[in-house]
């Protein structure tokens, strides 16, 4: 871990994880991965440790895609879930970034049977509906079924959710929902990949308000229905395309936040 161009993204990794926590959309649980600049069979990641705690590049391990088996035999704990990870930068050659994700603004939409919708451009990169991926099929009778993506069968089924095609190496999904769980993201970059994730959040968040607003005024006689309605398809598209080309806006804010704080450290 030399070069001018690995440092720099390591270094991004690490106000990455700041970042997350600092929006709330990990915790001491969560992770964000990065494909290696320099070599795309491996991805790097931060080890068993919490997300807003990360510092240096000891925090971090190196993994290979094929296998998700750390670079080093000696490397220390990893997180066991690394294979959402390895699973999506195995099938799809393009993506760069992996956040996986706990938030609870989330959750609802991941226990339930309401559909995720995106409420405003910002949520644009949602498409039209969020699709949901359910373990609870793929489990045998010998698994500790505690709905951890902690082996390469459960990490390729997920990643196959983000596209309808079985051949497709192109995702054509940025978000998936994990049934009792929680959500998966990805991006051509870290910062796309952290607006992704913290944009569905917010957008989960104006969902359930909208939701419960409408139901409210529907109960109250102020309005004669209590659906909610977000963008359509071609809203969508067409504010992902807006939204991608600006959201280096938030990129600069977030790193300034955490920058500020004492709480984050980036010794990298």
């Amino acid at each position: 871990m030399s070069s001018n161009k690995l440092q720099e993204t390591l270094r991004m990794l690490v106000t990455a994880n700041h970042i997350l926590h600092f929006h709330g959309a990990v915790d001491g649980f969560g992770h964000i991965s990065v494909r290696h600049p320099e070599n795309p069979d491996i991805y790097i990641m931060c080890g068993y440790m919490p997300p807003a705690l990360v510092e240096n590049v000891d925090d971090l391990i190196e993994y290979y895609v094929d296998k998700s088996d750390p670079v080093k035999p000696d490397a220390k704990r990893g997180y066991s879930e690394r294979f959402i990870h390895g699973e999506i930068f195995k099938r799809y050659p393009d993506v760069q970034c992996v956040v996986h994700s706990h938030a609870e603004a989330v959750l609802p939409y991941a226990t339930s049977t309401v559909p995720m919708l995106p409420m405003y451009h910002m949520g644009g990169f949602m498409g039209k509906e969020v699709p949901v991926w359910d373990i609870v099929p793929l489990y045998d009778d010998h698994y500790q079924q505690d709905m951890l993506v902690n082996n390469e069968r459960l990490g390729a089924s997920l990643a196959a959710t983000f596209s309808s095609s079985a051949s497709s190496a192109v995702p054509e999904k940025n978000v998936v929902l994990m049934k009792r769980h929680g959500y998966t993201t990805h991006g051509k970059d870290i910062p796309t990949a952290v607006y992704r994730t913290i944009y569905t959040l917010i957008n989960a968040g104006i969902q359930t308000n909208a939701t419960l607003l409408q139901a409210a005024a529907k109960e109250g006689g102020l309005v004669d229905t209590a659906s909610v309605h977000g963008l359509s398809e071609r809203h969508a598209r067409d504010c992902q395309k807006m939204t991608e080309a600006t959201q280096d806006k938030s990129w600069r804010l977030w790193s300034r936040e955490v920058e500020a704080s004492p709480l984050y450290r980036n010794n990298v």
